[in-house]
């Protein structure tokens, strides 16, 4: 089956936040930062939330924001069992197509500095911009051609 991003609505933000928090919080608790449930759920409803569904299968979802200059990815979590698939890189490849597509140079991110999916964004073609105590601010530029 193929992998799909589906919009989501307010009845997926629960699994949303539940997702990320259950993925955040080790970062959380490693950097000494307080999850609030409150500002998960105010900036859900000023960005873009898609689904990351293959066929029937609900395995993830990504959330986005964007300016004049770039696609930002917010958030990107997967359910455990489906990380290590080629997943996140497919969800990657096509939010740099969509990129291109709006005429947005650049796709954007911030990392926790210890999450090692840094890794992944730099195979991607992101570029470590900056970095403060907790967090790594990444990019890619995108060809419009």
């Amino acid at each position: 089956m193929p992998l799909q991003l589906i919009a989501a609505n307010d009845s997926h933000c629960t699994f949303a936040r539940d997702l990320t928090r259950r993925a955040m919080l080790p970062y959380y608790r490693e950097y000494d930062l307080l999850w609030i449930e409150e500002a998960f759920d105010q900036a859900w409803a000023w960005r873009e939330q898609w689904l990351i569904c293959e066929g029937d299968s609900l395995l993830g979802f990504c959330s986005l924001s964007q300016d004049r200059e770039a696609l930002f990815i917010r958030e990107l979590h997967l359910l455990p069992e489906h990380r290590g698939r080629g997943v996140g890189s497919w969800v990657l490849e096509t939010l740099a197509v969509w990129a291109g597509q709006r005429r947005l140079p650049l796709l954007r991110l911030m990392v926790f500095r210890s999450n090692p999916a840094r890794l992944l964004y730099q195979c991607h073609g992101f570029v470590e911009m900056g970095e403060d105590d907790c967090f790594v601010r990444m990019q890619r530029v995108i060809d419009n051609g």
